[in-house]
């Protein structure tokens, strides 16, 4: 049997496979990138409104402040009095000192508070701070400078000593309340006069995400390999199947569906296939056409089902005495045709007697049965099967007439 088209299709059902197994992986390798990514972008913004929350919460510490003017505290051991405003302490009648805090002040020592416990930490800045000290970094100046540019908001994470940390910048707009220690700067109510940063720490919101993008990995790579895996054993079982059923088609286009030998048109294929090769090796080649003898009243008698296991019997006894390299068929109802190569005259009349009394010798399901035979040898003028099949019929004709349970040649 032809190999090709089962390599074809393997090549085929191959690419097949390598194509959908690609379209899966990079479609699975997507899904979990963006879930990654999703994730990375949920803990991004989770970090955004924490921050924008806390830097509400300073500004309204700063308003509550500055609807007072300020505020004043008992100037205690390690009180500093703000060297920026005028006038920032005052005696009470008891001798008691206060000082001012304003607005700014106030929020830097809150930041120092927060920054000591380790929460977070917060500054004003501004591009013409008052004080020195509240001079912006450089994001802070870069931020400073989108808020002039009209940006509302700015934000990123960099790294601080050696730790990811997300830092967020708002602007400050100035107020009524600003002006008695910033209007010899120049601002004008409504004008951005700086901002508020504020940054924490990220590392272990960092490692957690590092932690969650390994786990979405290995949950990726291993839901990846276990749906190609069944993708290939269900390809595999498929491809099987079909290459099975590819076969028994074969098988089925060229045996004969009662005795499972070739059917006619198969047979005369391999005959002109052995005539072709004994015309080029100028070898022998035998043909030997048989008949059963008395068919039709086996089948009046005994019925038809009778009739086909008989021929089914006589299939099998002529499968048993050929040759391996022996083509065996059902050539007509009754008739059954084998080719011989490389076989003279003298061995095709003796395999066609050898069967002629295996038949005879052994009756069918009980009924006694013979055969009748005519054999042909190929002939230098045999250019088709035809002329050698007719010769062999010739023989088989005579056989018929001569009594019948016997082989007969015919070198007409």
């Amino acid at each position: 049997m032809n190999d090709m088209p089962l390599l074809r299709e393997t090549k085929i059902y191959k690419t097949f496979v390598i194509s959908v197994s690609l379209a899966i992986a990079l479609v699975l390798s997507g899904i979990f990138l963006g879930m990654s990514i999703r994730t990375r972008q949920l803990i991004f913004d989770s970090s955004l409104a924490q921050a924008r929350a806390l830097f509400s919460s300073i500004v309204l510490a700063r308003k509550w402040n500055a609807s007072f003017n300020g505020v004043y505290v008992e100037k205690k051991e390690g009180v500093q009095s703000n060297p920026y405003l005028e006038d920032p302490d005052i005696t009470a009648s008891d001798g008691r000192v206060f000082t001012k805090k304003n607005p700014a002040l106030m929020t830097r020592e809150i930041s120092e508070l927060a920054k000591t416990g380790g929460a977070f930490v917060f500054r004003i800045t501004s591009l013409r701070p008052l004080n020195p000290n509240n001079k912006p970094d450089e994001f802070e100046a870069a931020a400073l400078q989108m808020f002039e540019d009209g940006k509302e908001e700015a934000f990123k994470v960099s790294v601080l000593n050696e730790k990811p940390y997300f830092r967020y910048m708002a602007p400050l707009y100035v107020e009524e309340s600003c002006l008695q220690c910033h209007a010899k700067q120049g601002y004008k109510k409504g004008q951005i006069r700086g901002g508020i940063s504020v940054s924490f720490d990220v590392d272990s919101l960092q490692k957690k995400l590092a932690e969650n993008t390994v786990l979405i990995l290995v949950f990726a790579v291993t839901t990846t390999g276990l749906l190609l895996g069944l993708i290939y054993i269900f390809t595999s079982r498929l491809i099987q199947r079909v290459s099975d059923a590819r076969v028994e088609i074969e098988r089925m286009a060229i045996t004969d569906g009662l005795t499972d030998i070739f059917n006619r048109r198969h047979l005369l294929e391999r005959f002109e296939e052995e005539l072709e090769r004994t015309k080029r090796n100028s070898s022998e080649l035998g043909c030997i056409l048989l008949d059963i003898d008395y068919f039709k009243k086996i089948n009046d008698t005994f019925g038809h089902q009778i009739g086909d296991k008989v021929i089914v019997e006589i299939s099998k006894i002529l499968k048993s005495s050929i040759r391996a390299y022996d083509v065996l068929g059902r050539y007509g109802g009754e008739e059954f045709l084998i080719v011989m190569p490389d076989a003279g005259a003298e061995s095709t009349m003796q395999l066609a007697e050898r069967v002629r009394d295996k038949v005879k010798e052994f009756p069918i399901l009980g009924i006694p049965v013979t055969i009748s035979a005519g054999v042909s040898n190929y002939q230098a003028a045999d250019e088709t099967i035809e002329k050698i099949i007719r010769r062999a019929d010739h023989g088989l004709y005579k056989a018929k007439h001569s009594g019948r349970d016997r082989v007969e040649r015919s070198e007409d």
